[in-house]
């Protein structure tokens, strides 16, 4: 608990010297929290110089992604239309080739319709090996803007069977 101090062993300085000595810590304090504030400022002067370097890194980095991206595609796609290409161009030969049957079962008027089918597809081969990608795209955004409800269709027909692809 406290009680009075009626000590004489503790001697106060006197008011001058006590002034003197707020006055050295206040400078003091003031002197420290300057230095405080002038390292504040020069770790953001840092910061922001290497977040700089880093951003350019990062863009650099990101456009050599997309440049790669973007060739890998094109490769990617060279092969798809190919393949396209060639998968029209067999169906063709196979529907073809079945042509005299339907001629035989089915009389010549189906053999007909399968013949021009058949041309139909090969032609559609042939199509796609002339055009270039920008044609396809615009000729397939024609296609969607004609026909909405059948580019839906076939988008969801072409996801089913990819997705059974990638199932297995």
């Amino acid at each position: 608990m406290a009680s009075s101090n009626n000590n004489n062993f503790t001697e106060t300085p006197a008011p001058a010297e006590a002034t003197s000595k707020t006055a050295e810590a206040k400078s003091r304090f003031n002197a420290a929290l300057e230095e405080a504030k002038a390292g504040a400022a020069a770790l953001g002067d840092e910061a922001r110089i290497r977040a700089g370097v880093y951003k350019e890194q990062a863009v650099g980095t990101g456009e050599d992604w997309v440049a790669e991206a973007k060739v890998t595609a094109a490769d990617l796609a060279a092969q798809g239309k190919v393949k396209a290409s060639e998968g029209l161009t067999a169906l063709s030969r196979v529907v073809e080739e079945n042509a005299p049957l339907v001629d035989e079962k089915l009389g010549a008027k189906y053999g007909d319709y399968v013949r021009s089918a058949s041309r139909s597809l090969q032609t559609s081969a042939e199509t796609l090996n002339q055009k270039s990608y920008e044609e396809l795209g615009q000729d397939a955004r024609e296609a969607i803007r004609k026909s909405p409800a059948t580019a839906v269709g076939i988008a969801a027909l072409v996801g089913f069977f990819v997705a059974r692809l990638f199932r297995r």
